[in-house]
């Protein structure tokens, strides 16, 4: 049965209550004082700081998008939302999930021969030709930095056999990355039926696209030269917002304006998606609004360091060890606003005594941080070292020795 644990009230400066400047405390969820049985929790104390200065607490943006989220890349803790779960046509965004597909299911040196259909597409294009035979690193360029509509059948057509085929890879891989509210029916984002978002699904989407290195290199360029030609880049941002290093934009009737944006200061990467502005000129402002909210109403905060020790376990029937140490088993990290920061507790959850054999690395709990009633992160707490069960020989030379004693 797991017995849990809740750490005492954590001091700074030997316990004289005055806090370091680029640190935060973990108080206790009954603000009770510290319990001694616990005090090697006041060691975390230590390891638990905020990257950035405290700065004025500013009010949310006014924006012109009718939906929008900020998502911090690292956690995926969202910063800034409106209306951010309601489902909206997602015009050449739907391009983010066309190029994973691509890069999951290809190479970068295939040869795509372009179809009739890929080549008489129109709006957004590269420029291919009917017949001709581009590798596919070109055509994730031309369809992430102009937003080629040709490249995207392209791709669609070489990677899933047909377009229709590909679309079942794009709602597959949705379901697989959590975009639960998403639904493709084309590679391109032209409007169609059934070919929905939402700015959360959205900026899921792109956070995962995001961890493979190709994509993140080729979102963050603002030209591509292809058949002696320069492709410029539809990203506004690139040019004009500090630190913007991608992702993608968007636009039809029925979508409005829209863009995601990637953008990275001080160690901090931020996500922001806007659907359906009214211009170009107010999607960029509303991008830059919610991302200026953003960076400067939240810091990056280091709660627990991997490796930390937390505890120990009993151990039953153990001929080596009567007790293994838990420690955490990777970093844990937060993003929350400037005056969040001093209310947080830690939770550590386990179980009173194990049977052995316990091997090292074996999972024995759980650590979690509390927000009020919200968990901002968690991890498992795993054994540093390992415990060999008793042998029947093990069990006999115990016998032996009561025996022994109670024949004196």
């Amino acid at each position: 049965m797991l017995s849990i644990y809740i750490v005492s009230k954590i001091f700074f400066n030997n316990g004289s209550g005055t806090k370091t400047p680029s640190s935060i405390s973990i108080t206790d969820e009954s603000q009770n004082t510290r319990n001694p049985t616990y005090t090697y929790f006041d060691k975390m104390a230590d390891t638990i700081y905020s990257e950035d200065e405290v700065t004025e607490v500013i009010s949310e943006p006014v924006i012109n998008a009718r939906s929008a989220l900020v998502m911090d890349f690292e956690t995926g803790t969202v910063l800034y939302e409106k209306n951010a779960y309601r489902k909206r046509p997602m015009a050449s965004t739907t391009k983010i999930m066309t190029a994973i597909v691509a890069l999951e299911r290809s190479e970068l040196d295939d040869d795509v021969l372009i179809s009739q259909r890929a080549a008489n597409m129109g709006g957004s294009v590269m420029g291919l030709k009917k017949d001709s035979i581009v590798k596919m690193h070109e055509l994730l360029h031309g369809l992430l930095i102009c937003s080629g509509n040709d490249a995207a059948v392209a791709i669609a057509e070489h990677v899933g056999g047909s377009v229709e085929g590909f679309c079942e890879l794009m709602n597959e891989k949705a379901l697989e990355v959590g975009a639960y509210s998403t639904s493709y029916s084309n590679p391109h984002g032209l409007d169609a039926e059934n070919h929905y978002t939402t700015a959360y699904d959205l900026a899921k989407i792109t956070r995962y696209a995001l961890k493979n290195p190709v994509f993140n290199d080729i979102v963050k360029k603002t030209e591509f030269y292809f058949n002696g030609k320069a492709l410029k880049s539809t990203n506004e941002m690139l040019t004009c917002y500090e630190g913007a290093d991608g992702v993608k934009t968007g636009y039809t009737g029925l979508a409005g304006r829209c863009l995601v944006t990637s953008a990275t200061r001080n160690d901090k990467r931020f996500i922001s998606v806007v659907l359906f502005c009214d211009t170009k000129n107010l999607r960029t402002s509303s991008s830059q609004k919610i991302l200026d909210y953003s960076f400067m109403e939240f810091d990056k905060v280091f709660l627990l360091e991997k490796g930390r020790i937390l505890g120990s376990v009993k151990v039953d029937r153990s001929r080596t060890l009567n007790e293994v140490i838990v420690a955490v088993a990777e970093d844990l990290k937060a993003v929350l606003k400037h005056n969040e920061i001093d209310a947080l507790y830690t939770r550590v959850s386990l179980p009173d005594k194990v049977d052995a054999p316990v091997r090292q690395g074996s999972i024995m709990g759980t650590v979690s941080i509390f927000q009020g009633d919200k968990i901002i992160a968690e991890t498992q707490l795993i054994t540093l070292n390992s415990a060999q069960k008793m042998r029947f020989s093990d069990y006999m030379k115990i016998v032996v020795k009561k025996w022994i004693y109670t024949t004196r």
